[in-house]
């Protein structure tokens, strides 16, 4: 069981706020703070996003361990210059084409939070590419299936090398994006807008297209490279073709008599 629910009630009493009052925030019932708060029942994940935005904590320290006074006000003044002077004398990462920020599965949610704050973006760790040409790029890590089909594609664990997409008009059908959506990362196949709704696909056709608002969606960027740990297995269809060939070369022996 997480710590969200001590979690809740720590920040209420340190905020001095009433359940109604924390409920209004996230537009909840008082009823259902009480849930939480008495470990009868967990948030939504997408609460638990809105919360940890709200009050600018991360999602692992939300769910993981038990917040303290100076975590949530930030009393600890040493803690604090410390990071200032690194803030100082960490450059900018979007202003330099070799410091890719890397976004690792174990962070991701955590990106949805700050993917507008610099200081987070700076605090990433990083990939060095040396033939990127662009400033501003990141590095997303796939999660899931639903980009393989039939042990070829993308794998899970699979990093993705992006570059951002300035505006909607700039996608392109087919071509692969990573979506920053309110309630996670998407990596899927744009195939098309219709009502203001973004359709997106798997490679596996066993899923179902995505339909997203655009409203709802973050940020966009395009991948223009991937870096597997597995080794590229032969398609059924690649290996159809290559046992037709060779039996082209049988019959054409025969033929020839040899």
């Amino acid at each position: 069981m997480s710590f969200i629910g001590k979690n809740i009630k720590k920040i209420r009493a340190v905020k001095k706020m009433s359940q109604t009052d924390f409920a209004n925030i996230f537009d909840m019932s008082r009823t259902a703070i009480g849930a939480y708060e008495d470990g009868r029942a967990e948030p939504k994940i997408e609460t638990i996003i809105q919360i940890a935005q709200y009050f600018q904590l991360s999602i692992d320290t939300l769910l993981t361990k038990e917040l303290t006074v100076n975590e949530l006000f930030k009393f600890n003044l040493i803690t604090e210059e410390l990071a200032e002077e690194a803030n100082k004398a960490n450059e900018n990462r979007d202003e330099f084409s070799y410091q890719t920020p890397f976004v690792g599965l174990n962070s991701s949610l955590d990106y949805v939070v700050n993917y507008h704050n610099q200081d987070f973006i700076n605090q990433l760790p990083v990939i060095s590419f040396p033939f990127i040409s662009h400033k501003k790029s990141r590095a997303f890590q796939l999660e899931g299936s639903e980009m393989e089909y039939e042990n070829t594609g993308l794998h899970h664990k699979d990093i993705l090398l992006c570059i951002p997409v300035k505006e909607m008009k700039d996608l392109v059908n087919d071509q692969l994006y990573v979506v920053v959506h309110e309630k996670g990362l998407i990596i899927r196949r744009y195939v098309g807008t219709q009502k203001s709704y973004l359709h997106l696909k798997a490679d596996n056709p066993s899923y179902d297209v995505l339909l997203i608002k655009e409203k709802q969606v973050l940020e966009i960027w395009e991948a223009t490279a991937v870096f597997s740990d597995q080794l590229k297995v032969p398609s059924r269809l690649e290996q159809r073709v290559a046992e037709l060939e060779e039996a082209l070369v049988r019959i054409q022996g025969q033929l020839n008599g040899n």
